[in-house]
């Protein structure tokens, strides 16, 4: 058997899909028909830049690899050593085998985000039984399509490009996870591009700002001391709302937070992490109750809780949309004002990926290029 790769012919697009032609016919047998699979790749038709350029170059390179491994599996048929067929796994089963996994490993937030991806799952697939070896490029590029034009929140409204990246995501997670355990043999996702997220602007606080609501009224107390605590630490709204007594030591002269940090274990295990607080956040503890009751004891999410905080900034001057988030976003950006390395800063916010960190860089090095270009020009004449 011969297998050859073949570029088929030209798209309105200006590209070339990809396939594998398989020719059984010998001398003896030219009625045999050719065979063809699609495998999910494609080159531009005349590169125009260095970007499509390295496209071609590797979408061309996992084709041969493809047409490699077909061989292969040709020739064990061939001398007697058949490749295993692969076990029928439903894909909604097996997705919410991997949403049971991130229970156990991953943050409440992260694991809500699997079940919310589940929910749109399931509504796209629409009672259909869907399986593993039915997801295919044809499938996801649907998906795509249904994430940005079709799904909507429970409000009724399309989701967010982050939030329809988000989901896409964790899909594309499942499908590699089943790649790697060996229940699919060739990667759908090759040639199927990401849902890209935007960078979405960032509400933070300056430190005046941070020292006017410290100053001014709330109406919740609690809320006032988690948010200015959140800003002092960096920590999520569900690290400070569910913060217990047990979790806080002295250690040397100050107050240190012990608790378990999943995003930067690197895989099933927990990791234990340190957290040393800085005087201010110190003060905002409150008098030490039972180990096993929560520091900020009351605090809820909810729209009352929004409201005030908002109304909270507005008697502080501040007219930013302000959510607790933002309390988070503020903490990094002080500490990289203030000239901490970007890696600490990683590390202190528990990110998984320095690149993540690097978008507060980003807002800083913007203030850092406005303060010298505002610098007041003492040549210029009076």
């Amino acid at each position: 058997m011969k297998i050859y790769v073949e570029k088929q012919k030209l798209k309105s697009n200006k590209t070339r899909d990809i396939r594998l032609v398989f020719d059984d016919r010998t001398p003896e047998n030219q009625s045999r028909k050719k065979r063809f699979e699609r495998i999910g790749l494609f080159v531009y038709d005349a590169p125009i830049n260095e970007s499509q350029r390295k496209h071609n170059k590797e979408h061309l390179q996992l084709a041969e690899a493809i047409k490699s491994k077909r061989l292969l599996e040709a020739h064990n048929e061939q001398y007697g050593f058949t490749t295993p067929a692969l076990p029928k796994i439903n894909f909604l089963e097996y997705f919410a085998k991997q949403l049971d996994k991130r229970a156990k490993t991953t943050s409440s937030s992260n694991h809500a985000i699997w079940v919310s991806a589940q929910k749109h799952l399931i509504t796209h697939c629409n009672g259909a039984d869907l399986q593993l070896s039915d997801v295919n490029r044809t499938w996801l590029e649907t998906f795509k399509y249904y994430l940005e034009h079709l799904a909507q929140t429970k409000s009724d409204m399309p989701l967010s490009r982050n939030t329809q990246s988000t989901y896409f995501n964790k899909i594309r997670a499942t499908i590699n996870e089943a790649h790697r355990e060996g229940y699919i043999r060739d990667n759908p996702l090759l040639g199927v591009g990401s849902i890209k997220a935007k960078n979405t602007r960032r509400v933070y606080l300056t430190l005046d700002e941070v020292n006017a609501l410290a100053n001014a009224d709330c109406r919740y107390p609690v809320l006032k001391r988690a948010f200015l605590f959140s800003c002092s630490t960096g920590l999520r709204w569900s690290d400070v709302q569910k913060l217990v007594w047990s979790e806080i030591e002295t250690f040397q002269q100050h107050k240190r937070i012990i608790f378990n940090q999943r995003k930067l274990s690197g895989g099933d295990a927990k990791s234990l992490q340190y957290l040393d607080l800085p005087k201010s956040a110190e003060n905002l503890l409150g008098t030490p109750k039972s180990s096993t009751e929560r520091v900020f004891k009351g605090l809820k999410y909810s729209s009352y809780m929004n409201v005030e905080l908002l109304r909270w900034c507005l008697s502080a001057g501040i007219s930013k949309h302000v959510t607790f988030h933002s309390a988070r976003h503020t903490f990094a950006v002080i500490q990289l004002s203030r000239g901490i390395d970007i890696y600490s800063v990683s590390r202190l916010l528990g990110h998984s990926e320095l690149k993540t960190t690097e978008i507060y860089a980003d807002i800083v090095e913007s203030k850092r290029i406005e303060a010298m270009l505002t610098f007041p020009d003492f040549l210029s004449p009076l």
